[in-house]
This record gives C-alpha cells, sequence and structure tokens, in this order.
C-alpha cells in the first residue's frame, strides 16, 4: 500500500519516524504519552498505522525509516458505550462502525433506536460540529461493519461513487441445508412487490440486476457456513439469492424456511475495503466471523 503522504498532513494522526528496528508496541510505549492498556486499545481499535496501513498486532517488527501514524481521534473514544454500536476507525470525514443485531442503521417510522442516532449522540458528546451521514444500510438484524460520512460533501461522495470507491465487500451467513459447490454466482433481477417482499426473476422484470458470488468456507450436513461477495448492492439481495440457491439464511423471518439455530439473522458483513472519499487512500476493514457461527461448525 502506497503511503499516502497529502493525508498525512491532516491533524487526525501523530506521526513518527523509526530509527531502529522495534517491535511496534514497544516503539509506541516510548513515543506515545499513554498507558499501556489505552495504546493497546488504539491498536485493536485499528488507531495505528506504519506506512498508510492499518496495523492491529502489537509485535508488528518495525524497520528504519517506517513511518508510524497514531490516531488521535481514538482518543475521543474512551467515553463512547453502547452495546449496539463499536467504533471501529475514525478521521474527520467518516467513521466505520461495527453495528450489532436489532438495530436500524437509520431512523424508521417510530423506532428511536437506529445507528445514526448513537452516532449523533457521540458527536455531541465529543463536541464534534457534525452529523452522522447515512451511505449504505444494513438490515437491522445483519450485524457487520458500516461507514458513515461526517459531512454532506462527503457523502455526497460517497453515495454517487459507491460502486468505484468501494472495491470489496464481503458478507458472511450460516445458510439451511449443505451446500453442494464449492463456489458459484447467482444472478437475476431484483423487484419489490407491493408487500415489500424482494423477489427474483431469471430475466429482466423491470427490476435491478444482482449479482453475488458465494464461496462455501465450512459445512454440516445440516448447515453452511457461506461468504458471499457482492459486485451489486440490491436491497436484501443476499437474502434473496441464498434463498434462491435453495440454502435460505438461518433465522431469516422473511426468506427462510423456519430453521432458526442461534435465535438471529445468520447474516454478517465481515469486510468493507474503500478507497477513502477524500485522501483516495485505500482503506480496508474487517471484524472476526461471529463465535455463534463458528461453534455450529466445530467438527
Amino acid at each position: 500500500m502506497r503511503f499516502n503522504t497529502e493525508f498525512n498532513r491532516g491533524g487526525d494522526y501523530d506521526h513518527y519516524e523509526v530509527t531502529e528496528p522495534q517491535g511496534l508496541l514497544d516503539f509506541l510505549m516510548t513515543h506515545v504519552r499513554q498507558s499501556r492498556t489505552k495504546i493497546k486499545a488504539t491498536l485493536q481499535g485499528r488507531g495505528i498505522k506504519v506506512d498508510g496501513k492499518t496495523v492491529s498486532q502489537f509485535d508488528f517488527a518495525l524497520q528504519p525509516g517506517m513511518r508510524v501514524a497514531v490516531s488521535k481521534s481514538k482518543r475521543n473514544q474512551q467515553g463512547f458505550k453502547s452495546r449496539y454500536v463499536k467504533i471501529v476507525y475514525e478521521d474527520r470525514w467518516l467513521i466505520v462502525v461495527e453495528k450489532n443485531t436489532g438495530i436500524l442503521s437509520m431512523a424508521a417510522g417510530h423506532s428511536s433506536l437506529n445507528v445514526k442516532s448513537v452516532l449523533d449522540d457521540y458527536f455531541k458528546k465529543s463536541r464534534q460540529k457534525c452529523t452522522a451521514h447515512v451511505v449504505h444500510r444494513l438490515d437491522r438484524d445483519t450485524s457487520g461493519l458500516m461507514v458513515y460520512a461526517k459531512d454532506m460533501e462527503t457523502e455526497q461522495t460517497l453515495e454517487h461513487n459507491w460502486h468505484n470507491i468501494v472495491y470489496d465487500r464481503r458478507y458472511v451467513a450460516v445458510v439451511s441445508g449443505e451446500v453442494e459447490q464449492d463456489e458459484g454466482t447467482i444472478q437475476n433481477w431484483l423487484k419489490d412487490n407491493k408487500a415489500y417482499i424482494t423477489y427474483s426473476s431469471p430475466v429482466d422484470n423491470g427490476g435491478k440486476l444482482a449479482i453475488t458470488h458465494f464461496h462455501v468456507l465450512d459445512r454440516t450436513t445440516d448447515h453452511s457456513l457461506v461468504e458471499f461477495k457482492l459486485e451489486t448492492g440490491r436491497k436484501n439481495q443476499i437474502r434473496v439469492h441464498s434463498a434462491d440457491m435453495g440454502h435460505p439464511v438461518c433465522g431469516d423471518p422473511k426468506y427462510g424456511n423456519g430453521d432458526d439455530p442461534i435465535h438471529r439473522l445468520c447474516l454478517h458483513a465481515w469486510l468493507l475495503c474503500f478507497h477513502h472519499p477524500v485522501t483516495g487512500e485505500p482503506m480496508e476493514f474487517e471484524t472476526p466471523i461471529p463465535t455463534a457461527f463458528r461453534l455450529m461448525f466445530k467438527h
């Protein structure tokens, strides 16, 4: 990854140059005036970069000439606590979060519990003069990574150039039954009916073309752990395509078959990679596959 010097002129990071071979944590302990616990929290919160690339392992080997950037915004987040939202990354233009199940991406009707309002409250408390602008959505019961813009200009850039800016977006799901193929692609047209149920058609039905690539990570005779990579981002795309395969996402009340082994929609947005809308720098975020998903495949 190219070290983007323009990005580094921003006031969101403190910068240090490495002069001798050293482990990352030791280097940070020497140069950053913070406790070991706080430094480790910043590392885990993806607030440390080496030569422009986010590094989270504390024993990363530094070499002379490398540049280390330490996020200042992580310090604002010490007081942020929410059982539904975890801040993964933040700078002056955008914020990346991991959302839990059971919370909407934005307000709908009278429902007050949504990620946007949680973030707006956090911005207010940390005295940031901004609000969270919705760029994309995850269903209420889907967990995983999301990005919100902090101003209208960044929001517009992300929204209008989403497919050029986002270069990799993947989900992991537990689906019902044993998927026989190791990998494949589902392609059809998706359209909502009057009851807001999305249905698919192998021929153009006036809906939107939807393309999903899938790759089986693990399987038992009852369930399969599948990674889905979106080529298009349509409403309920993975849930409908998974059902089209004859293997609906577990715990899906809308498109599922009643198979609900862990009492949640088994869909998690685990990987989000995009070019920063302002600096152009590649930003890559990933979260672990939920433990409850993994436990179903302990052979």
